[in-house]
């Protein structure tokens, strides 16, 4: 089967819906994901499967790009597995094609992790989507560092970016993206040894 013929990818940035969460440091998938779309040159629509998606071809053009879904779930985060699995059969893509971006407390802030299958290290998005899939899809693991002090971790998932944090902000979503992209076009090994940091 020729790439062209293949399932395209499906890259799923997780956040919450609407203008109140939009720079939540929980929202950061949906920051790449925003990217994504302004790279390949798209609008993100609404598709019947619960979601925003932008189709389009991301990697050099000519042989070696790749052609991809950029999805943002409508719903809320903890019910992200259900458009994510309308997608999957809308494009019929296989779970080995699906990447979800997201952010990780368990990694400092703007280091990223690049992996395969796994837990959902109590991220409600990832909870969702592995309860509705499996866990063998490509996750892009974006650090936001632990809650300073006693807050608990829902409040700071759900605050805005600090201002020290948004100086580098536009930086590491970029760089997320690059990795996104080599993921996609060059294979998780080569990925990982890239941007696993």
């Amino acid at each position: 089967m020729s790439e062209e013929s293949a399932s395209p990818w499906l890259v799923v940035g997780l956040g919450n819906p609407g203008p109140e969460y939009a720079a939540n440091r929980h929202n950061v998938g949906f920051m790449v994901a925003d990217l994504l779309a302004e790279r390949m040159g798209g609008r993100f629509k609404a598709h019947k499967a619960r979601a925003q998606v932008v189709e389009g071809r991301i990697g050099p053009p000519g042989p070696g790009s790749r052609r991809v879904v950029v999805a943002k779930p409508s719903s809320y985060m903890n019910l992200s597995g259900g458009p994510v699995t309308a997608l999957r059969d809308f494009y019929k893509v296989p779970l080995e094609r699906i990447v979800a971006v997201h952010d990780e407390l368990d990694i400092d802030y703007g280091a990223l992790r690049l992996k395969l299958g796994g837990g959902d290290n109590g991220h409600n998005g990832l909870k969702s989507m592995t309860k509705s899939l499996g866990a063998e899809y490509h996750r892009v693991r974006f650090g936001i560092g632990r809650p300073p002090g006693r807050m608990q971790v829902a409040d700071f998932v759900l605050k805005d970016f600090s201002s020290a944090e948004r100086k580098e902000l536009d930086y590491f979503v970029d760089r997320a993206a690059d990795a996104v992209e080599a993921l996609v076009t060059e294979g998780l090994e080569r990925a990982q040894s890239a941007y696993n940091s």
